[in-house]
């Protein structure tokens, strides 16, 4: 074999490797989106039956039922695509606008003291606790992801592979200026 042959071999399975690692790193970008979204699904899910139990309690408290059964209607049709900056802005002052309402129905649940006494109530509120927590640690895993995938094609040489094969950055998962302020909860 002459030295430029082997030059050429090894700078071709060099490019496959960094090109495959890449393609792994999308991949795997793509699982953890999908994570965040089994679990949004879940909660969605898990919405309705908690705002049932609550209106047997609370029937004078429709706007807050209201408020939170819109959240959830909003949340569950948005369809993100992860490399749009705008729309992923949006899916997340969605999310927060949804988690306002939640933390308010649960506010509400405190001044009804048979409905948090209520054991469809209480698991219902168990399991949309867990769920939450499930999102977040989905979160967590999916930025993690983001950022070792943007790292990887923003560094050489695997940022040459990235930018002859059009790999973009992606947006990481942040929480809306909404979500940071505390939620105002008022009994009238």
């Amino acid at each position: 074999m002459t030295t430029s042959l082997i030059i050429i071999l090894v700078l071709v399975v060099l490019i496959a490797f960094l090109y495959n690692n890449l393609v792994s790193l999308r991949i795997r970008t793509e699982e953890a989106w999908s994570d965040i979204d089994i679990q949004l699904k879940r909660r969605y899910d898990l919405i309705p039956n908690l705002v049932e139990t609550v209106k047997g309690y609370a029937e004078h408290e429709k706007e807050t039922l209201r408020e939170v059964l819109e959240a959830r209607s909003k949340a569950s049709t948005l369809k993100v695509d992860v490399s749009n900056p705008a729309q992923m802005a949006e899916f997340s002052q969605i999310q927060s606008g949804l988690s306002g309402a939640l933390q308010k129905l649960f506010a509400l649940a405190e001044a009804y003291p048979d409905l948090k006494a209520n054991t469809n109530f209480l698991e219902l509120q168990r399991e949309l606790a867990d769920t939450e927590n499930k999102i977040q640690a989905a979160r967590r895993f999916y930025n993690g992801t983001i950022k070792e995938f943007n790292t990887r094609i923003q560094t050489f040489p695997s940022n040459i592979i990235a930018s002859f094969f059009s790999f973009k950055n992606k947006e990481f998962f942040e929480v809306a200026e909404t979500e940071k302020e505390p939620i105002k909860v008022s009994f009238k």
